[in-house]
């Protein structure tokens, strides 16, 4: 049957376009690379992104997780990039659940241990979230992270992703269900970001 309001963008908004490197307040997004492989490695190794994104990964995974990005880009299921400066890759950030007809994405992202508490993941969130608004032309993004994960808390709003609620027993880990806290910006939101402060108390990464 017809819809009655149009899809908010066109298919091959994203597939007919290069996937971008973003400047992030002194750090780089950029899209992965196949020498890249051991640091996605040794995140996945991370006891703490383990535990919050429920999944190990070998070094083959690696390597067909980073072939796989392209795909989903062309695909327009999914963008992910590398947070990069000079002394190499400290994390990744993606863009999942993505639905375009309807202007929203969910964020997700880590960072590995020897970059924690250097404000890292709320530059890249921030970052990240102004390409999806103003070089995209996503309506919502969103983040969900375990109400046992205060320190991705911190990291969403310090990106000026206010909180919405929590969904009670939506999010399925090693030890059970946990409830999620919801948190989302909208395009023409006032910028609610915070100081970029050290992060502590582990990483700061959204579900998987």
């Amino acid at each position: 049957m017809p819809l009655l309001v149009p899809p908010l963008m066109a298919p091959g908004t994203m597939a007919r376009r290069p996937q971008p490197e973003i400047d992030a307040d002194g750090l780089r997004l950029r899209p992965w690379r196949p020498s890249d492989r051991a640091a996605v490695v040794a995140g996945y190794a991370d006891p703490a992104i383990r535990r919050w994104h429920c999944r190990s990964m070998t070094d083959d995974e690696a390597r067909a997780w980073i072939a796989g990005w392209p795909e989903r880009w062309r695909r327009e299921t999914g963008a992910g990039w590398a947070v990069v400066d000079h002394t190499g890759v400290l994390g990744q950030i993606s863009l999942r659940r993505l639905d375009l007809a309807e202007g929203l994405a969910e964020v997700s992202y880590w960072v590995l241990p020897a970059a924690r508490g250097r404000g890292v993941a709320p530059r890249a969130l921030a970052a990240l979230t102004g390409w999806a608004f103003t070089g995209l032309g996503l309506h919502r993004v969103e983040l969900s992270h375990s109400t046992a994960n205060p320190a991705s808390c911190r990291v969403a709003l310090r990106a000026g992703f206010p909180a919405e609620g929590t969904k009670r027993g939506e999010g399925r880990h090693a030890d059970g269900w946990h409830d999620m806290h919801l948190h989302a910006r909208l395009r023409g939101d006032p910028d609610q970001r915070t100081a970029t402060r050290p992060v502590t108390g582990g990483p700061a990464p959204a579900p998987r």
